[in-house]
């Protein structure tokens, strides 16, 4: 038997179904465009106009986009006001890159800021945001640190949810990567505890939290990221705290980042510390870190 031949096609049914196909994609690119844009405006509006200010203390931030043009919404840095005079800096970096990472990192940042107005600890308000995220039912997570300064006390106080190290120096020289205790990321784990660290701003220099699209990229380990970063605090530690950031920043292009890259500069000048005690007595935190357990990651100027 003869086999049986399709009919082909012809000219006018081939242009028509090119034409189909190429409206849908348009369509298709059209949709995924319009959730970046809207991912972007939804990351603008989140990010605070301006950060606060007190006498001897500076802020300011910078914060770059991935590299690919759909992985946007997922890093955030904030700073505001506390009822009884002091401020509270935060930065964190919600898991995805979409819409809906866009969308819950709002929620974060809402969240920190409510509970941070009726909690003082830092700890306890990673711990209690962190419930109320879960009874939100969302499938993501986040990772923050969270600041708290008190200008009465020169103290500064900080938690870490999973986050990268914060980094800091002096004017004198001395710098370090302050891997403080922590808990798990938010939304993770029921029932989480944050420690907090405390130290007091003795002396002048900078502090600086990051997320890990500045530290880390494509076969450029976080470590690396991290000794890079402190090399560049340790050289600009109590400038002005806008160029440091774009100093700072400088590293994510150096990584070659395919993720968001957010940096949040605090710098600061000397405080004269309380007078001592009788012996015994209890005492500040370390004034940046605990050479007990942070000493491998500490460096002083030899000279």
């Amino acid at each position: 038997m003869t086999p049986r031949r399709h009919p082909r096609a012809d000219s006018a049914d081939l242009l028509s179904m090119l034409g189909r196909l190429t409206a849908q994609a348009r369509q298709g690119v059209e949709l995924q465009q319009a959730r970046v844009e809207l991912a972007e405006a939804l990351q603008r509006e989140m990010l605070p106009v301006a950060l606060p200010m007190l006498p001897g203390l500076r802020s300011a931030a910078r914060y770059a986009p991935a590299r690919h043009g759909l992985d946007i919404g997922g890093d955030w840095y904030d700073g505001f006001a506390l009822a009884e005079g002091g401020l509270a800096f935060c930065i964190g970096d919600v898991q995805g890159h979409d819409v809906e990472a866009a969308s819950f990192m709002g929620q974060v940042r809402i969240c920190l800021r409510a509970v941070a107005a009726v909690v003082r600890d830092p700890g306890e308000v990673l711990s209690r945001a962190n419930e109320v995220l879960l009874s939100m039912d969302r499938e993501l997570f986040a990772t923050c640190s969270l600041l708290r300064f008190d200008p009465r006390t020169q103290e500064l106080e900080t938690a870490r949810a999973g986050h990268v190290p914060s980094v800091w120096a002096t004017v004198d020289g001395e710098y370090g990567i302050t891997d403080d205790d922590g808990g798990p990321p938010l939304n993770v784990r029921p029932g989480a505890a944050y420690a907090v660290t405390r130290r007091r701003l003795t002396k002048a220099g900078s502090i600086v939290l990051l997320t890990d699209g500045v530290v880390e990229g494509p076969r450029f380990p976080i470590e690396t990221g991290l000794e890079r970063v402190a090399a560049v605090v340790r050289e600009g530690a109590g400038t002005d705290p806008d160029e440091l950031a774009a100093e700072v920043m400088k590293v994510a292009d150096s990584t070659g980042h395919a993720d968001d890259a957010a940096v949040l500069v605090l710098s600061h000048e000397a405080t004269v510390p309380p007078p001592q005690g009788p012996p015994g007595a209890p005492h500040a935190g370390p004034e940046h870190a605990d050479p007990a357990r942070d000493g491998p990651r500490e460096h002083a100027d030899p000279a």
